[in-house]
């Protein structure tokens, strides 16, 4: 029972017919009929309800009270007429004895109709923000959101996990991002940073002796936005294991997820366990990316050495990877298309011919093989009626484009898809290290606190490049929802890994002081891993932007357009801080 109402617009049934009662909510819209005839909907957090006005001294209560007003109406349940079967309240409708207005809306034109909010302009959307949450079609997926979340809590929970809270205002760290930084008032001249993840703090309290740690955790980042990531901010399902090994956290994952997606999600099929593994390097030669759709059923093929001096000048002394898709019967319209697609995506050309039922080669760049014929098709295994698409290039090019164009044939010809189910699978065996792009020296690869593979002897003895880290991806149809490790809780083997790469005890000792002395004491062996919240329901929902799925989401350019933030502050604000503002030339 709620103060002002007596039930909500979507609890009235057949069975309420001829009870005196109170609704309240969101005047949606009116139709009139007549002077004394119109017919009110009115909507609430649960759903909707027709009010029917049968006066004129009703009808000019509502006279000048505009839509998405809260109103209070009391009145009598009766049986419809003309009933909505689509509606859960469609038997039923009130007649009004009583209507108040208990919140007024000032403005006679709404910035968009509430029922189609989706399809207004986002900077709109975020502007009013307010109004956007009230389209129920949008609602949902927060409701949607509030739910997974407390599913994976009690999950977390009955695994013997405890969640405990860690710092928001921590200190700067190189996490791989840019940290938002907040001065302290009371220490001139030093900061204090938002943390871009848990990750020492977890870490501390393995080595403080808590076995099981989880946390539903806020994140902070300065990056750009894209669609599977919000800027600034975002949440993870953060956890730690101590005494663990990589299999330990893959089986509380495979055990915990899988489920969720099935009771919440748009498909109710979900990867058993155990899911599918794939070493990195295995994944970029079969899939072309480290975050493969596993509900693509086609793969990369080598082709690098059947296509050597076929005379197609962009093969020459290039890697050639290919992407043949049995059964392919959409137009050389569709072809082109795929092809385009891929430049835009990748910046790199997508080539391609087409193998008859007789096994001829027809079509793009099939006068090049006319000589090479056999030895393609015993390659590529063709036997009749595919498409081939072929990309070139360094191997990491070639890798690239052929992923991308297996992506895009899909997207245009389904039967190579198996659309309606979450695929996950765990990409592991990351290489430790790699030679930096741009600095041309030896870099971490990845998360530079993973256990490699083999421990201090692999540091000593193996090429660098060919040591492997215990670190893996959780991966769902083509979407990163984390990165984990099995951690490097041993300071000697720590300090190897970073002299590697040229940094001494005494950096790691000043770089990481808490963590580096927390391990001196002893610490347990322990692994982790972080699935991201937004992601997860951005997937179940199926969205394809991460705001859909936030409350107040920020725009693209990590703007509160509602909220106004970022804004300037005042003077003696920035005093307190000991700031002084200088936007002289970058």
């Amino acid at each position: 029972m709620f103060q002002s109402r007596t039930h909500t617009c979507n609890e009235l049934r057949l069975e309420h017919a001829g009870q005196t009662v109170t609704l309240a909510g969101w005047y949606e819209n009116m139709r009139r009929v007549s002077k004394n005839l119109g017919f009110l909907v009115l909507r609430d957090f649960y759903g909707e309800t027709q009010i029917v006005i049968e006066s004129e001294e009703m009808m000019e209560k509502l006279s000048g009270v505009n839509r998405e007003s809260t109103l209070s109406v009391t009145g009598v349940v009766r049986e419809r007429s003309s009933k909505n079967k689509e509606l859960p309240t469609g038997e039923i409708e009130v007649v009004p004895q009583e209507i108040q207005v208990l919140g007024k809306c000032y403005y006679n034109a709404l910035p968009f109709e509430i029922s189609r909010s989706k399809e207004a302009d986002e900077n709109a959307r975020l502007k009013y923000r307010y109004l956007d949450l009230r389209n129920p079609a949008v609602k949902d997926r927060i409701i949607m959101r509030s739910r997974v979340v407390a599913e994976l809590r009690r999950r977390m929970m009955e695994l013997d996990f405890y969640e405990i809270t860690t710092p928001i205002l921590t200190c700067s760290s190189p996490e791989g991002a840019r940290d938002y930084l907040v001065p302290s008032r009371n220490h001139p001249g030093k900061f204090y940073a938002l943390p871009q993840a848990p990750q020492q703090f977890k870490q501390l309290l393995m080595a403080s002796g808590f076995d099981r740690y989880f946390q539903i955790a806020p994140c902070f980042r300065d990056e750009d936005a894209r669609a599977d990531r919000s800027p600034g901010e975002f949440y993870q399902l953060d956890m730690e294991m101590a005494f663990a090994s990589q299999e330990d956290v893959f089986a509380v994952i495979e055990k915990v997820l899988p489920p969720v997606f099935e009771e919440y999600g748009l498909y109710d099929r979900a990867s058993e366990a155990p899911f599918t593994r794939i070493s990195f390097r295995d994944s970029m030669e079969r899939y072309g990316t480290d975050k493969p759709d596993l509900r693509i059923k086609l793969e990369l093929a080598e082709a690098t050495e059947a296509l050597a001096d076929c005379g197609f000048e962009p093969f020459a002394g290039a890697v050639v990877k290919a992407v043949v898709c049995p059964g392919f019967t959409e137009s050389r319209k569709v072809i082109d298309k795929i092809c385009a697609d891929t430049e835009v995506q990748t910046g790199r050309k997508a080539y391609w011919f087409k193998v008859g039922g007789d096994g001829s080669f027809t079509g793009g760049i099939s006068k090049f093989l006319a000589d090479r014929k056999d030895a393609v098709t015993s390659a590529l295994g063709l036997s009749g009626g595919e498409l081939v698409l072929l990309a070139a290039g360094t191997r990491a090019e070639a890798q690239k484009t052929a992923g991308a164009a297996r992506k895009i044939v899909a997207s245009y010809a389904e039967r190579y898809m198996d659309k309606e189910c979450y695929e996950f699978c765990w990409i592991v065996d990351f290489p430790m290290y790699e030679i930096g792009e741009e600095s041309g020296e030896l870099e971490f690869c990845h998360n530079p606190f993973s256990m490699p593979q083999g421990g201090m002897k692999a540091l000593e003895e193996k090429d660098p490049l060919d040591i492997y880290a215990y670190q893996y991806d959780l991966v769902c149809n083509g979407i990163e929802l984390s990165s984990g490790a099995v951690r490097n809780h041993d300071p000697e083997i720590m300090i190897k890994a970073f002299q590697m790469v040229g940094l001494g005890e005494e950096d790691v000792k000043a770089k990481f002081p808490a963590m580096y002395n927390a391990f001196c004491y002893g610490a347990p062996p322990h692994a982790g891993i972080a699935p991201g919240v937004d992601r997860m329901v951005m997937l179940l929902a199926g969205e394809d932007s991460i705001r859909e799925v936030i409350p107040f989401p920020m725009n693209k350019n990590a703007q509160d357009i509602m909220m106004g933030a970022p804004s300037e502050v005042g003077e003696n604000q920035l005093r307190d801080v000991h700031i002084k503002i200088d936007l002289g030339e970058n």
